[in-house]
């Protein structure tokens, strides 16, 4: 068992790319201000840019992980989400995916049964 627990802490296809691309963007920008080589700090700078490009696309065409736990038989890195062309809910990036991941990502609005106030906030 792990320090945090068991839980799904959201390895993905979209995840592992886009952390190695920044890496590289990051490690070079860095290996260029060593080397006070101001078009390789921009140069690695824009690799880190596409790196989120990238991980946003991988997120849209199914290689991301919708917001909060997946069940245990989906932890695989590997795992391609099938529900990722429609958009998730509450997710800003399928909002920004176009207009119909934008409609069935929308934050759906909260019944009042279900608020902590209609409780009497116990």
């Amino acid at each position: 068992m792990s320090a945090h627990g068991h839980v799904d802490l959201g390895h993905t296809v979209a995840g592992w790319t886009g952390t190695g691309l920044a890496l590289l963007g990051f490690a070079g920008a860095g290996a260029a201000v060593c080397a006070a080589w101001v078009p390789g700090i921009w140069l690695g700078l824009g690799v880190v840019a596409v790196a989120g490009i990238v991980t946003w696309l991988l997120h849209l065409a199914g290689w991301g992980k919708p917001s909060g736990p997946r069940p245990e038989v989906d932890w695989d890195w590997r795992t391609r989400d099938t529900g990722a062309h429609a958009g998730h809910a509450d997710c800003l990036g399928c909002r920004f995916g176009g207009p119909r991941r934008a409609l069935s990502a929308a934050p759906r609005p909260r019944s009042v049964a279900s608020s902590p106030a209609a409780d009497g906030g116990a």
